[in-house]
């Protein structure tokens, strides 16, 4: 285990009734799932033996994330044998945060699971990630340290975990595994959109829930084909920048825009301070550069301020909105 911050004395460990309790479900597995028709049914049989296997009461939370290729009548015919097995169908393809984001919604579980549907996470792994969590962690991330993926996608990671570590200050060395454990009320508090799945460790660490690591197994793809490209490799670090600015300055703007606007307006005064000093004294300043730099940094320092003031604005509106269209779902 590696990465762990050690829950206090005094922690919540699961023996709290939840809503979730009251619903009767111990354990909920969300699988966003796209073109995976041909895994389905072995992921399908190896989860069925894993949770009947710890005698718990589960659900499993198929979201069909805009699949062409005859998924949904996959998963019809799947709930239809076992209403255990249920589906969200989106009306397109809209990416791994909104399947995310509208499974959480539905799951009911005390704790929840998430894996990728393409059989490279293992369902054998759900009983060592539960039994992590009832030694008080709120979070459980699986670590793939031996990855079965190309070098394309295999380089790329580790430069992103790394990054992502440094800047983060979380110290776990998989951010993007879908192999993850948590409790209920952590899925029911981070908020994703965008391509925001790969930080839900790091929305997790900033909610103030306790986030460990453990290591996993990670299979080679037995069917279809990667969805990773280079484009999410760099769309993922500006949703770093914007995790790490809304995680710190979400509910404070003003302090990130006016620290820096600030700064400028004073610099700028200064300048022009001086330069009042010297037309005082006589010196031409007109044509001075100085001049025109001052001018130009009171200017921005007011525009910042002003930004910020309209964040601070529109963050106590608290407005937000659902981006995905549901077609269908099986409960």
């Amino acid at each position: 285990m590696t990465g762990a911050e050690k829950p206090s004395d005094d922690q919540d460990t699961g023996t709290r009734e939840t809503g979730s309790d009251r619903d009767g479900v111990d354990i909920s597995v969300v699988i966003p799932s796209y073109n995976e028709k041909d895994s389905i049914p072995e992921l399908t049989a190896q989860l069925t033996s894993v949770l009947d296997g710890m005698r718990a009461r589960w659900e499993v939370w198929y979201v069909d994330d805009g699949s062409h290729d005859g998924s949904a009548e996959a998963l019809r015919a799947l709930h239809a044998k076992d209403p255990r097995f249920k589906m969200i169908r989106f009306r397109r393809n809209y990416g791994k945060s909104a399947a995310l984001a509208v499974g959480f919604e539905q799951a009911q579980g005390r704790y929840v699971i998430t894996m990728d549907a393409d059989l490279q996470d293992d369902p054998s792994e759900i009983p060592a990630l539960v039994a992590k969590l009832d030694e008080g962690f709120d979070m459980v991330s699986g670590w793939k340290k031996k990855r079965y993926d190309p070098i394309s996608k295999t380089i790329p990671s580790k430069f992103f975990n790394f990054v992502t570590g440094k800047l983060s200050g979380i110290d776990i060395h998989d951010f993007n595994c879908g192999l993850k454990a948590y409790r209920g009320e952590v899925v029911k508090t981070v908020n994703l959109y965008g391509e925001m799945h790969r930080y839900i460790p790091v929305l997790a660490k900033m909610a103030g829930f306790t986030v460990t690591e453990m290591v996993v197994q990670h299979h080679p793809r037995k069917y279809g084909s990667t969805k990773f490209g280079l484009s999410r490799f760099f769309k993922g670090f500006l949703d770093l920048l914007t995790v790490m600015f809304t995680s710190r300055y979400t509910q404070r703007p003003l302090h990130v825009f006016g620290s820096l606007g600030g700064i400028m307006f004073l610099a700028g005064f200064l300048i022009n301070a001086w330069m009042t000093v010297e037309w005082l004294m006589g010196y031409p300043v007109g044509n001075r550069p100085m001049l025109l730099l001052g001018i130009l940094l009171m200017l921005l320092g007011i525009q910042l301020i002003s930004t910020g003031l309209l964040a601070e604005m529109v963050t106590k509106s608290g407005a937000s909105a659902r981006d995905y269209s549901v077609r269908e779902m099986l409960k």
